[in-house]
């Protein structure tokens, strides 16, 4: 078939309409924002998760008062994490802070630590998740042992990932509200009830005294897991309605309800048993095989059968819009360092679905060796897995942290930015200094959360350093071979 002069001119001087890479700006605004973090927050999780072992393996009816302490500490942390996002507006948040400040080669030991904190936390979820999962179809007659329906998910968010498909805003938006409801319910039940068989007592759970008795770094630890993604109210700013108001007001507001929230609900909880028998209740849940009892009990005494398997769908639905999250997040950032030649080109391919093919399979894969050895040894997925990697993917988080509020110190320094010595420098330093001191009582107290074996304590402890220098060395011979060709162009998400 012939084509005529004038056609073939025609088709010559048309433009080519590329896609467009913009975000759509003035688009999100303060409560959109804290709404999307709250859905990576999975609020049910971090209770029915995290309260048994806080309690039974930490500071016991003190563990309220660890979720007030660590968002003071986290709002301090913010205000230099505020200061930074003016100025750098880029996905990668922590990543793109240190390299901004420290370069290439540091910076690249942060996005390895964050490839550490967010692959340990998603495998503790899948532990959690398979444990929830397999008590919730227990109930029903149906016995499917925890890592099938772990590693049958895990296949499952592959094809997912692959086709670039993720959970829609809107089904986020009730799951997280549901999520929210049954636990304000409950709570505020106890609360108006005048709480448990010893009443409501603030200081059982407030005092410096409670929240400093028994092994204070583990419910610390689970406190600090709690506000994980709240970062990424910076990756919205380029979408964000006035960015630099709304980041800022977004970032205090998430961590000022998480922190809230957290310690209001696990109040109620050790009000409902009692602050003298919340520990043998915590531990009594957790000896047989199903923590999850120690939520889902008082929710079916207080309103009956239907809330407690409520509650159980719920988790179930909350941990697997997680692990979701946690997939894609690390999907992007294994993509964007394939793209800036930190990893092998290969690793950057995407598939027809535009997803990044190559990168959700090696997440995948991950995900399998780092769950795997807990499903073969038959270990229990709740004392063992969800423990161990939450408190291995806190502390790498801590030294994220930590490098952030230097890098505001030194980055603004650098700069020579006048005024604003609060921000840039003041906050920053004492942000340091507590996270430090948080970082000191998660790890003495590290042996009291894997159950008491130190061997294993300083086996998970040291892949942090370990995980760090390799980023650090990796890049050092990326850039040896002149692996600088993408350059910052590309900021890791």
């Amino acid at each position: 078939m012939s084509i005529s002069n004038s056609e073939s001119r025609t088709a010559e001087t048309t433009p080519r309409h590329e896609p467009s890479t913009a975000l759509r700006a003035g688009s999100v605004g303060v409560m959109g924002i804290l709404f999307f973090v709250l859905s990576a927050q999975a609020p049910l999780t971090g209770i029915v998760g995290a309260s048994p072992l806080a309690a039974a393996l930490g500071n016991g009816p003190g563990a309220p008062g660890a979720y007030l302490v660590v968002g003071i500490v986290i709002v301090i942390f913010a205000v230099g994490f505020v200061a930074m996002s003016r100025k750098i507006q880029a996905n990668g948040a922590f990543y793109a802070y240190v390299t901004a400040a420290f370069g290439r080669k540091t910076g690249a030991g942060a996005a390895w630590l964050a490839l550490l904190a967010y692959s340990t936390v998603q495998a503790a979820m899948y532990g959690l998740y398979g444990a929830a999962f397999s008590g919730l179809l227990g109930s029903a007659g149906i016995s499917v042992p925890w890592w099938v329906l772990a590693v049958v998910t895990m296949a499952g968010v592959q094809v997912l990932g692959s086709l670039n498909i993720e959970l829609g805003a809107r089904v986020l938006a009730v799951l997280v509200g549901l999520e929210v409801a049954i636990l304000l319910m409950f709570g505020l039940t106890v609360l108006f009830r005048g709480g448990g068989p010893e009443g409501l007592s603030i200081a059982a759970s407030f005092s410096p005294e409670a929240i400093a008795s028994g092994a204070p770094g583990v419910a610390i630890m689970f406190a600090v897991a709690s506000m994980f993604g709240f970062e990424s109210t910076a990756i919205y700013s380029a979408e964000a309605k006035d960015a630099q108001r709304t980041v800022a007001r977004a970032t205090y507001l998430s961590v000022g309800v998480i922190a809230v929230f957290f310690s209001f609900i696990s109040w109620m909880l050790v009000s409902y048993y009692g602050p003298s028998q919340v520990v043998g209740a915590a531990g009594a849940a957790l000896e047989s095989g199903d923590s999850t009892a120690f939520v889902l009990t008082p929710m079916v005494e207080l309103f009956g059968p239907w809330a407690g398997v409520t509650t159980g769908i719920l988790l179930v639905t909350s941990l697997l819009a997680g692990i979701i999250a946690f997939h894609n997040g690390i999907n992007r950032y294994l993509h964007s360092l394939a793209l800036r030649g930190s990893l092998p080109g290969i690793v950057a391919r995407t598939n027809v679905h535009r997803a990044p093919a190559v990168a959700a399979r090696i997440q995948t894969g991950i995900a399998l060796l780092l769950v795997a050895p807990f499903a073969l040894l038959a270990l229990d997925p709740v004392l063992t897995l969800f423990s161990w990697f939450s408190g291995l993917a806190v502390a790498a988080l801590l030294v994220l942290y930590m490098l952030s509020s230097l890098a505001v110190v030194v980055y603004f320094r650098r700069e020579r930015v006048s005024g604003q010595y609060w921000q840039t420098l003041v906050a920053p330093v004492l942000a340091t200094v507590l996270l430090a001191w948080v970082l000191y009582l998660v790890v003495s107290n590290f042996t009291s959360l894997i159950g008491g074996s130190a061997e294993t304590a300083v086996a998970l402890l040291a892949a942090v350093p370990a995980v760090f220098v390799a980023g650090l060395l990796v890049e050092v011979r990326v850039l040896g071979r002149g692996g600088n060709r993408a350059g910052m162009a590309e900021s890791v998400g």
